[in-house]
């Protein structure tokens, strides 16, 4: 008994230990520091870095039944609405290395942490790669559809996949309220940080 005691107590704690460094290991549990210039492209990594945040933790602690809480109106699941924003993200990141989205690749089958820490790869990235940016011309967003691409300007996007990212991730922390698990209650949005 104190043997299977011995190892289930082992197994627990190297269960929240590896939990707890999954969490670590992922960027915008806060904010990072705000830069001290302002550019364009410092303006657009702070963007995607309020994104990050929100995103961080509107996807934290979501249980599986949360994932699969369909708000009964042919709207999106969590899970879905996940897949959707690492979609979103792909486009940002791909925007940023100056690469073509190809349209016509399906996304990936990830489990949700997967989705979680690639959405937030993505996006971290992304700001990185913006915050040197001297010129968001040289960033525009290309979509490929076998052997043809449409180009669009930058602006396009800041009013579609980074500002729809935004609106998405507010839309996941709406289902999970609905579904009985809401967000951290020490979220500040404002400071990027969580309240004392």
């Amino acid at each position: 008994m104190k043997a299977a005691f011995t190892s289930f107590f082992t197994f627990l704690m190297v269960s929240i230990q590896a939990q707890t460094t999954m969490n670590e290991d992922l960027p915008y549990s806060i904010i990072p520091k705000a830069p001290t210039t302002y550019t364009a492209g410092s303006v657009v990594a702070r963007m995607i870095d309020g994104l990050g945040f929100r995103y961080y933790w509107a996807t934290d602690g979501l249980t599986e039944t949360d994932l699969q809480y369909d708000p009964g109106n042919e709207g999106r699941s969590i899970r879905q609405t996940m897949t959707h924003l690492y979609g979103l993200s792909e486009m940002i990141v791909n925007s940023a290395r100056k690469r073509p989205t190809d349209r016509t690749v399906e996304l990936p089958e990830l489990t949700s942490e997967e989705l979680r820490k690639a959405t937030l790869a993505n996006l971290a990235e992304a700001s990185a790669i913006f915050l040197k940016a001297e010129d968001l011309k040289e960033h525009p967003i290309i979509f490929k559809r076998g052997d043809r691409e449409s180009e669009f300007p930058f602006w396009n996007n800041i009013n579609g996949p980074i500002a729809d990212a935004i609106w998405h991730a507010g839309q996941i922390v709406v289902l999970r309220r609905s579904a009985g698990n809401p967000i951290n209650s020490k979220v500040n949005v404002f400071l990027g940080k969580l309240n004392d």
